[in-house]
């Protein structure tokens, strides 16, 4: 194997015989140039992605893979795969995808989510968390009489996480003797939330609650005043979400506008 010295000499000869190539391209496979300049923009979003600046190390990596692609891009067509139904039709998707995706992005560009849009959507959030946080366990069963035989067992002395560890269907909580943690009444569903806050810690349902998921057996075992997750900590959700809600309107005034036929 040459030594480091060797290969930057050879570059060197290669690059004073054949500099104006060089200048633009960092190589040719079987006479197709790989240009400097996608290396070089490849390069850059890795790095970004990465979060740490453009190395030579990240440059030869992305050079090296844009190699291997072009081999076997190559061989692909020597093969005849680039005329295949199948190749033709992803061929033709990625390049809708990634024109779809160049606009949606120089929108987002031309219309940024606002700090005022971010802010007030935090205040929404904060408005729906409410002022109290429940600490709270269930007991979730298909039917009825299930649940009205669970707190028939309750009301003799039964342990409350002992039966939902044997009874409850909410594989997410069953294990832990139904226990949900603590959260805001407007993270459960309606039925839920209303039968959770009518109770007193120590207090569990004396009816069971229907919800589209089954019956539930409800029990509160405490309450605090709810602490709601600070602006900055929402943020980046909250732009994610007002970026997605103006995509969505900008690809429905598109759709409004195209000529559509079935």
């Amino acid at each position: 194997m040459p030594t480091l010295p060797r290969i930057l000499a050879a570059a060197l000869v290669t690059c004073a015989c054949t500099a104006p190539v060089w200048a633009q391209n960092v190589a040719t496979v079987n006479g197709k140039p790989i240009p400097q300049s996608l290396v070089d923009s490849i390069a850059s979003n890795v790095a970004k992605q990465q979060g740490q600046p453009v190395t030579p190390q990240i440059k030869d990596a992305v050079k090296n893979r844009l190699i291997d692609l072009e081999i076997l891009s190559q061989e692909a067509a020597r093969q005849g795969l680039d005329k295949t139904p199948q190749v033709e039709d992803e061929i033709v998707v990625n390049r809708l995808n990634i024109l779809a995706n160049a606009t949606l992005a120089a929108y987002l560009k031309k219309h940024p989510v606002t700090e005022a849009q971010i802010k007030a959507k935090y205040d929404e959030f904060v408005k729906s968390f409410g002022t109290t946080e429940y600490k709270a366990q269930h007991i979730l069963v298909p039917s009825e009489k299930e649940a009205q035989d669970i707190i028939a067992q309750l009301k003799k002395g039964a342990k409350f996480s002992e039966l939902a560890k044997k009874y409850s269907k909410d594989t997410g909580s069953a294990a832990n003797g139904g226990d949900l943690g603590w959260s805001s009444p407007a993270n459960y569903v309606a039925p839920f939330a209303k039968a959770l806050e009518a109770l007193k810690p120590g207090e569990y349902t004396q009816t069971p609650v229907q919800s589209q998921f089954g019956w539930h057996v409800i029990k509160l075992d405490a309450t605090r005043p709810a602490k709601p997750p600070t602006l900055d900590q929402l943020k980046p959700q909250i732009q994610a979400e007002l970026q997605r809600e103006e995509i969505t309107k900008y690809q429905n005034e598109l759709r409004a506008k195209a000529k559509i036929t079935e």
